[in-house]
């Protein structure tokens, strides 16, 4: 069997059907009603122009957000802007996550997707990580790792949304806000050469123009290629972006409409990085565990987003949008074999390995209308946000295995040639060795996972100090899961309904110094099902928070930024853990969302920026995130034990950049630096398996040497620290890169 071009029928439905049809007919309605129905402007025949000169500016608001500064949140979020990402030279979404403190990576499948967790706790280790785009629940599905190019501000929204956002990961929220019209006209391209032999090019090409006399129109072209080698011996990638945006507002600035697409293509060999043994130490950081033979995944993603903001008054907005997003991921790789089957652990040379070919789909539909209003009632003033949403989440998945090589009591690598070990010596490798092996039956199912939710937030004015936020959102989901596997094919169909609340406080000190409290409820919705084919329930979170704002300008005219502290405590239940009732056992090997954890700790975050051009960013967190009761672990059946902690959390972790502009003859010229340390984390759930402790410094210098023209140097892990950014088992640990310097140049026209 050649598993090169094993490829099941598509099962994705690109298509609108049921609910999801009803739902963008309903909000296509709202936006034509809102687009071309109403005045396109606020003024009436009594007040005239006057009526709308504080009219919001169009394209500022943000879903689920409000028209709230930060000093009003009661929550320590954190907003990474293009020019911190810019002067940390920021290429990837892992890169940009580092920022913060209270981000740590997961388990990154083989280098194929973005994985993290927030104050300690991580969604499903065995999918990518949930984030949001623009506000659109589009970060799930199999599109490879995340490229910035196209992103022009990362929030951090830590804390469960779900009162707001519904579903969501646990710990937190990520909201990348892309790179849309401006209404200005200018073009730029980026070359970078870098180690390695990385050649990468990036255009940002941006007009305007009208139709008529009463609507502009702002267009945006943005893209990407990227062609390079690695440090792990073998490895090439490619990637290809492109994401166009369009915007027509009319000429009042009291209505837009903006439309975008992303379209990405990357190829990715499947990389499981680094083995560890007690006995052995860690294998080679460049030594490519998997097959070249095998080549790249692919992975390729197509979404589009649609939305609507309209200003009715100074005091009354509607945004409104659809969005819909496709993915997949298919290909070969090697992968590191576990304990029972791993040589390694016998000779310190020897890995063994097994195959897997892989065919992953999914489509992602979103739809969503929301209502804010400013009013007040008595001497309390009311800002309130209402709306609805539908979202859709249709999962395949496809695998074939192919797995040999029980070392049992052999003791001599060599009498296990034969047992289909797919061996490799990682100190000298050979690759091709054996053929490409035959795979047989592993995975075959479908999964939608849909669902409806209602939401409404009010936060008062009680005093010219005081505020309270309340706010409740009711969700309705289904999950539909069929085993293709099953002769015939079997489905299970449940529903379930979920209410969230949140409760907030700010006090307002003075113009520069706020106190807040918050408590908020999540959940987010499990995949897969228990042995008797039921839906598991939601993942629960609950968290308190309290904490310190401060706004720098109030303290020094000459300097801006905010520097919050913050004190945390969340509990988690409903995690899975492996079923080790006798009737499950008898079934096979299943999961029971009997677990709990929780997480407590510490956080800084302090921006800063001078007139003399010194920026600082500092961001720390102290986490201590555990296990607070003993179940087998999920996927090992080892046992967890009470207190034990949480995979991937490091208790400590800092990330600082800082940078000081200045004048170079007459050139505008820029240097400075960051560092990154992460603690000492657990490696194996349930296994005395510990990843060490790391510091890297990175360096760079920039130097526009004409109106048009800027070089920039960076350095990558400049001390060349060998390190390890996260685990999901001792053969299974992503290994960080050496040090790599970049050279790039910038020319605008």
């Amino acid at each position: 069997m050649n598993t090169n071009h094993i490829k099941p029928e598509a099962n994705s439905n690109c298509g609108c059907h049921g609910k999801t049809l009803c739902a963008w007919h309903f909000l296509l309605a709202v936006t034509m009603a809102a687009a071309y129905g109403l005045p396109a402007s606020a003024q009436n025949s009594e007040t005239g122009a006057e009526e709308i000169e504080e009219v919001l500016v169009v394209g500022k608001r943000r879903a689920y957000r409000g028209n709230f500064d930060d000093m009003e949140k009661p929550a320590a979020d954190q907003t990474l802007g293009e020019e911190l990402l810019r002067e940390a030279g920021v290429i990837s979404l892992d890169d940009a996550l580092d920022l913060s403190g209270s981000v740590s990576r997961q388990n990154n499948f083989g280098g194929l997707w973005n994985s993290f967790s927030i104050r300690g706790f991580a969604g499903d280790l065995n999918l990518p990580s949930g984030f949001l785009v623009n506000g659109f629940n589009a970060g799930r599905g199999f599109a490879g790792p995340r490229d910035m190019v196209g992103i022009e501000t990362v929030e951090i929204l830590k804390g469960p949304r779900s009162a707001l956002f519904g579903r969501g990961e646990p710990g937190g929220t990520i909201n990348l806000i892309t790179k849309r019209p401006q209404f200005e006209s200018g073009r730029e391209i980026r070359a970078t050469l870098g180690e390695w032999s990385q050649v990468r090019i990036e255009g940002d090409v941006q007009t305007t123009g009208s139709i008529g006399s009463n609507t502009d129109v702002g267009l945006r072209l943005v893209g990407f290629n990227e062609d390079a080698e690695s440090f792990r011996e073998t490895v090439e990638t490619q990637k290809t972006g492109f994401y166009p945006s369009i915007t027509l507002r009319n000429s009042a600035e009291t209505s837009s409409l903006t439309y975008e697409i992303e379209y990405t293509d990357q190829e990715i060999p499947f990389d499981r990085g680094a083995a560890y043994s007690e006995k052995y130490g860690f294998t080679p950081r460049e030594t490519f565990v998997g097959e070249p033979g095998d080549g790249p995944i692919k992975t390729e993603v197509f979404g589009q987003q649609l939305e609507l903001e309209h200003n009715f008054s100074d005091s009354w907005s509607l945004l409104a949008g659809l969005g819909y997003r496709s993915t997949s991921f298919e290909g070969n790789a090697h992968e590191t074999n576990f304990t029972g089957r791993q040589t390694y652990f016998l000779d310190g040379k020897t890995l063994s390995r097994f195959f897997r070919y892989r065919n992953f789909e999914s489509d992602y539909t979103v739809a969503r209308a929301e209502f804010a209003g400013d009013f007040e009632v008595g001497s309390a003033r009311h800002r309130l946000i209402i709306g609805a949403d539908y979202d859709e989440f249709k999962l395949s998945w496809f695998i074939l295995r192919y797995r040999g090589c029980w070392i049992g009591d052999v003791t001599d690598v060599a009498d296990l040639d034969a047992e289909g070990c797919l061996s490799l010596n990682v100190f000298n490798p050979v690759y091709g060795q054996f053929a490409q092996p035959a795979p047989g039956p592993n995975t075959n199912r479908e999964e939608d996972m849909n669902g409806f939710g209602i939401y409404i937030q009010d936060q008062m004015d009680l005093t010219d100090r005081l505020q309270l936020r309340f706010g409740l959102r009711w969700d309705d989901f289904e999950h539909e899961l069929t085993n293709l596997r099953n002769s015939p094919a079997t489905t299970a169909i449940s529903s379930d309904s979920r209410i969230s609340p949140q409760l907030g406080a700010v006090y307002a000190v003075n113009d520069g110094v706020s106190l807040y409290f918050s408590y908020g409820e999540g959940f987010r919705q499990q995949a897969g099902s228990d042995y008797q084919g039921r839906q598991f329930e939601p993942n629960l979170t609950e968290a308190t928070e309290i904490g310190v704002k401060m706004d720098m300008a109030y303290f020094s005219d000459a300097v801006s930024g905010s520097l919050n502290l913050a004190y945390f405590m969340v509990d988690q239940s409903n995690i899975l853990v492996n079923d080790d009732r006798p009737a499950a056992q008898q079934a096979g090997w299943f999961s029971l969302d009997a677990g709990a954890a929780e997480s407590s700790g510490l956080e800084v975050d302090l921006s800063l920026a001078s007139e003399n051009g010194f920026n600082l960013w500092l961001s720390y967190t102290y986490t201590d995130a555990v296990f607070t009761t003993s179940n087998p672990d999920a996927d090992w059946g080892a046992t967890i034990e009470k207190g034990d902690p949480m995979i991937n959390s490091p208790e400590q972790q800092l990330s600082v950049q800082l940078s000081q502009s200045f004048e170079l003859g007459s050139m505008s010229a820029q240097a400075g630096g960051g560092l990154q340390h992460t603690g000492e984390r657990q490696g194996w759930t349930g296994f005395d398996f510990t990843l060490p402790s790391y510091t890297t410094i990175r360096l760079f210098g920039q130097l526009q040497s004409s109106e048009r023209l800027t070089l920039r140097f960076d350095l990558d892990n400049a001390l060349d620290e060998e390190f390890y950014t996260n685990s999901y088992a001792n053969v299974w640990v992503g290994v960080g890169a050496p040090r790599r310097w970049r050279l790039s140049a910038a020319y605008s026209f």
